[in-house]
């Protein structure tokens, strides 16, 4: 067994130090797109500031016959591009499995791993994945002289990687998240839908028949459709939470029904997700709107905290009692309001969050 200790060295001479605590930084979003398609590779640029998070995928929306071209492609617009610091560069590799992941490990590493913020490995099956990826991230990024590590991101598309998921999460220092993989963890656990994400209507519970009617069982009756994938948002949240890095829902095929995507992103983010995939421009509006606390919970929270005082005892706030434990909930809603803020200039006027310019000033006074 690996000893605590040892946890936080460099897995490789000359790598830089693993990090001790993921960095808290917006990722409402996470917007793919095909570094191989110039039309996509062309708009990269102007959502530099517009999104949390745009990912270069190299994975399986990308042909074969274009997996080179992907790779290269988002080598250049990375050298191209000035992200800032508030729009993250992320890409998805290749599975592990595939002739192309350590050509996109070794290539991206060494040439654009100072932009690149988070790596995300398609298809993990357990801790040994990541165990993999990890040693090999550093030994690559001593040999690019990076002075910061890359961070590891998960995401879950198979049953065996649902069962590992808690030790998934805990594998590396460099875990940053994880994300829901709906379309293949369907396939992979043999489930009887061809939907990428969201509801169904066959998965369903029905009101009871309507008592003292004749044949009730056949009157019309209510129904209530399901979500087929709480159970496993559920456990990754979990997991995410117990060491202290992210869970995100992944993606939502159906692009035209916005309604039930924003349904979708909202479930998640009040089970504790804190972004998703967004597949279209259309998405990204949904998932930043989603992802944000509205100004009303925010301003409650703010009231709570502030009838709280030291945090122990209970108060009654319009006519509900509010506890320790409701206060730790607010204090989470508004942690997430003052992170989203100070990068987000129209959320910080929502939510009355002062600007750092304004309480340097205040103190000073």
């Amino acid at each position: 067994m690996r000893p605590a200790k040892d946890f936080f060295a460099p897995l490789a001479v000359g790598a830089p130090l693993p990090i001790r605590e993921v960095p808290a930084r917006p990722s409402r979003m996470i917007h793919f797109f095909d570094p191989s398609n110039e039309k996509m590779a062309a708009k990269v640029p102007s959502m530099v500031g517009a999104v949390d998070v745009l990912l270069g995928n190299l994975e399986d929306a990308v042909k074969a016959d274009n997996k080179e071209k992907a790779r290269q492609g988002l080598v250049d617009i990375a050298r191209a591009t000035d992200f800032g610091d508030s729009t993250q560069l992320w890409t998805r590799v290749n599975s592990l499995d595939s002739p192309w992941v350590l050509d996109d490990l070794v290539t991206l590493v060494t040439e654009i791993g100072d932009k690149l913020d988070v790596i995300m490995v398609p298809k993990v099956q357990g801790p040994e994945d990541i165990h993999y990826v990890d040693r090999l991230l550093a030994q690559l990024e001593a040999r690019a002289g990076l002075t910061r590590p890359i961070l590891v991101h998960a995401i879950l598309e198979t049953a065996r990687g649902v069962a590992n998921v808690e030790a998934i999460a805990g594998a590396s220092p460099r875990m940053q998240g994880i994300s829901l993989g709906p379309a293949d963890l369907a396939a992979d656990r043999r489930m009887k839908t061809t939907r990428v994400g969201g509801g169904h209507p066959g998965y369903l519970v029905r009101q009871d028949p309507p008592a003292g009617v004749e044949d009730g069982i056949n009157a019309e009756r209510t129904i209530f459709q399901q979500d087929l994938w709480h159970y496993t948002i559920a456990r990754m949240v979990d997991a995410c939470a117990m060491h202290g890095i992210f869970p995100y829902y992944g993606p939502f095929g159906d692009i035209k029904d916005v309604v039930a995507c924003e349904d979708q992103f909202r479930n998640a983010f009040l089970l504790g997700c804190v972004g998703a995939w967004s597949l279209h421009p259309a998405q990204i509006a949904i998932a930043k709107k989603v992802f944000s606390p509205s100004a009303e919970d925010v301003a409650h929270a703010r009231r709570v905290k502030e009838a709280m005082g030291d945090g122990t005892g209970a108060v009654m706030l319009d006519g509900k009692m509010e506890d320790d434990a409701s206060l730790k909930q607010c204090l989470v809603i508004l942690e997430l309001a003052e992170r989203l803020s100070a990068s987000d200039p129209e959320l910080a006027q929502l939510y009355a969050v002062p600007s750092p310019s304004a309480v340097e000033s205040g103190s000073e006074g």
